[in-house]
């Protein structure tokens, strides 16, 4: 049954990844009005969301933001669906990356390094970095959280692995890490750390805007075990269907960094990201579902 639904959907996604992108966003329009206008996709969620990011800002100037969101929530759907057939050199002209030469720089002497990665822009294009690291022997590896769906989930990594990502599913980061290394495997290592983490996995909390916020710390545990450089890709939207990502250094020695001082670094770093364009985050996951007192009474038990 999977398997059939698997090509029912890969097909209806490549018949559609075949349009050229003119065509694609016309189809994002269409979409919008169905998916925000008609069935208010997650809009609670989305508008109890933005109260808390934005207490100082009036129900005019959320409704602007919340209205963008969809839109360029509809983009990136389309923009996903078109990794299934695009060129190297398109994905390059659309997709730019600067200050890629830190990164290869802090490698040299033949470490991976970790990269600190949000929901923002059309974060599903960011696996094509692998482009600019194919002659240097080092593979992009991406973490993800498998869906409940083996079909959607197989379907997703298809899409996810068009610039030859390695895939690591979350149970198994530490141990791929560990493997890779002893194998002697270059990996520039991308992690998704911007959502909840699972309530036994919240060991710090921050205020992230403006909301009281745990936040995963299991990138700076594994940059202060293996000596990694940790890095944030900063994303921007040029325009419609142009990105541009550029590589800051977050650490070069992290071992000699403070307790949660990694962590706090890439929290300030995504802030300082959204509020440049509030629009273009991912405002349909309950980032704020958990409380310290209900956190706290999961660890007593």
């Amino acid at each position: 049954m999977n398997s059939v639904l698997y090509y029912i959907l890969y097909s209806w996604m490549y018949l559609h990844a075949l349009l050229p992108f003119r065509m694609l966003y016309i189809l994002s329009d269409i979409l919008y009005v169905f998916v925000y206008k008609i069935a208010g996709y997650r809009l609670k969620v989305v508008r109890q969301n933005l109260i808390g990011s934005f207490p100082d800002k009036s129900d005019d100037e959320r409704h602007i933001i919340e209205k963008e969101f969809y839109h360029h929530f509809c983009d990136y759907f389309v923009e996903t669906l078109k990794l299934l057939h695009i060129s190297d050199e398109e994905m390059r002209r659309r997709m730019q990356f600067e200050n890629i030469e830190l990164v290869k720089d802090q490698m040299k002497d033949g470490n991976s390094s970790l990269m600190f990665l949000g929901h923002y822009c059309n974060w599903e294009w960011i696996t094509s970095i692998n482009l600019h690291f194919k002659d240097e022997g080092i593979t992009l590896g991406e973490i993800y959280k498998p869906l409940k769906n083996k079909a959607v989930d197989d379907l997703f990594l298809k899409i996810r692995s068009r610039f030859g990502p390695l895939a690591i599913t979350k149970q198994d980061t530490l141990r791929t890490i560990i493997k890779l290394r002893r194998e002697k495997k270059q990996t520039l290592i991308g992690f998704m750390a911007d959502q909840s983490p699972a309530v036994l996995n919240i060991h710090y909390w921050t205020s992230f805007l403006n909301q009281d916020t745990p936040v995963f710390t299991g990138v700076e545990r594994i940059a202060k075990q293996t000596g990694f450089s940790v890095f944030y890709l900063d994303m921007q939207k040029v325009k419609r269907g142009y990105y541009k990502a550029t590589v800051r250094l977050i650490t070069d020695d992290p071992q000699a960094e403070p307790e949660n001082s990694i962590t706090e670094t890439y929290i300030r770093a995504m802030e300082k990201t959204i509020l440049r364009n509030p629009a273009y985050w991912l405002w349909t996951h309950k980032r704020w579902k958990r409380t310290r007192e209900a956190v706290e009474a999961a660890h007593r038990r």
